[in-house]
């Protein structure tokens, strides 16, 4: 299974693993699955620590290379098709990280994993961090 990380499951995953429901920490632990950071979290995570909404112990640009590094989580690019995607979404979310993330799980077959429950009204496949 491909699965994408919502920014929070990222920093989770990082910080607080118990956080994570159980059964979601065995799949991203489970070396049979793909387990996706993608681009967007990272502008997400750089974006929030410059103004100042997130505190991070080191600078994004350390910090998120050394949590892929230490957790095995792997980059997903974000390709033009998911990116222009996201004019055809319908507006269930404002957020425009948000709405990047359902755009690539949708244009790549990604399964989201995420504690919003408002991104499965986009029928993209979720699981529950």
């Amino acid at each position: 299974m491909k699965l994408l990380l919502d920014t929070h499951v990222v920093l989770w995953s990082a910080s607080d693993p118990d956080r994570l429901d159980p059964a979601t920490r065995e799949l991203l632990e489970d070396g049979a699955n793909d387990v996706l950071v993608s681009i967007v979290s990272g502008w997400e995570i750089a974006i929030k620590q410059s103004l100042g909404k997130l505190e991070l112990p080191r600078p994004a640009e350390q910090w998120v290379p050394e949590v892929l590094r230490k957790t095995g989580f792997e980059v997903a690019e974000l390709g033009l098709a998911a990116a222009l995607r996201v004019r055809a979404l319908p507006w269930h979310h404002r957020d425009p990280f948000d709405r990047l993330l359902i755009a690539q799980a949708l244009e790549d077959g990604y399964t989201l994993v995420s504690h919003d429950e408002a991104l499965a009204r986009y029928g993209v496949p979720t699981i529950r961090a």
